[in-house]
């Protein structure tokens, strides 16, 4: 496997090698970036470094990331809505708090691993031996419908639908503030945030085109409650692009305010609707769940105080 070069520049000089490598492998800790410099994996112009370096800038950082240990997912019996099922797909309302594929820090419980016990052996292999069946994915904090294919035709047949739109998903949310239109559209690049690699945010250099439509269905004192169409599919995108215009989705510890909303598992965003053409017959399926019993009870709670 080839290194990975970091390209240091004048804004990093003074900072630590392992807070450099951190800040700019996303899927990377601090104390992860040690170990790799401990273990030799790590060079600046060349030559090994201690991770105490401090860099001075416009050095080249090269990173050697050993393969990772073969991992497996499991069928584990964990409880699922299922919404639609056929022989080739399977539609499941996801709760918040599910992680929906294994991955460092989350190896088991995941949606994958339940998805293997309901499904049996019939999952698609497109996504690898981590992400049987996976067509897209839905944050650990958001709920709602996702998809799932159960063969490989059915896998490529929806991928595709995912980059033409002709999949199409609908989520709602409230969103802190009051919008001041009843209905708008976010049409801004999403990419990497330059200052936190762990985040993603609107930029204009190496970002991706990302649109999200969005209608005002209920106004409260101080919130807003929304349905957002998503016209195409990047990671974080409605909350991104939600914060981007100065209201961010209620509970949001990550884009929004730090501190958690009581009573809410994440935050208050879900996915309403899926409608796809079916792999196999071509007919097209709309589907619809109703909101999680958090997201409902909040809403009576705004209602009543209305």
């Amino acid at each position: 496997m080839e290194p990975t070069i970091l390209q240091a520049g004048p804004d990093d000089a003074g900072t630590r090698l392992d807070s450099f490598l951190a800040a700019g492998l996303p899927d990377l800790t601090r104390s992860a970036a040690q170990r790799l410099i401990e273990e030799g994996h790590v060079t600046v112009n060349g030559r090994p470094a201690p991770k105490s370096c401090r860099l001075t800038g416009g050095e080249a950082v090269a990173v050697d990331i050993p393969a990772p240990e073969p991992l497996d997912a499991a069928p584990q019996n964990i409880p699922l809505d299922v919404v639609y099922e056929d022989a080739d797909v399977i539609v499941v309302n996801k709760p918040a708090g599910l992680v929906v594929h294994p991955a460092p820090g989350h190896p088991d419980g995941t949606l994958v691993n339940a998805l293997l016990y309901h499904c049996g052996g019939s999952l698609s292999g497109v996504g690898g031996t981590l992400r049987p069946g996976i067509v897209h994915r839905i944050d650990r904090d958001t709920s709602g419908l996702i998809i799932a294919a159960k063969n490989d035709a059915a896998h490529l047949a929806l991928s595709a639908q995912l980059q033409d739109h002709t999949l199409a998903r609908t989520y709602e949310a409230i969103v802190v503030g009051n919008l001041r239109e009843d209905r708008g559209t976010v049409d801004a690049p999403i990419g990497r945030s330059p200052s936190d690699r762990k985040k993603m945010a609107v930029v204009q250099r190496n970002g991706k085109p990302a649109v999200t439509h969005w209608e005002v269905l209920e106004r409260f004192p101080g919130l807003t409650h929304i349905r957002c169409r998503l016209e195409t599919g990047r990671t974080h995108q409605i909350r991104v692009h939600m914060a981007h215009i100065g209201h961010p989705i209620y509970g949001d510890t990550v884009y929004g305010a730090k501190k958690p909303v009581p009573g809410l598992t994440g935050q208050c965003l879900h996915a309403v609707g899926l409608r796809f053409i079916h792999p196999r017959t071509g007919e097209a399926v709309e589907l619809a769940c109703p909101l999680n019993e958090e997201f409902e009870t909040l809403l009576q709670k705004l209602r009543q105080g209305r």
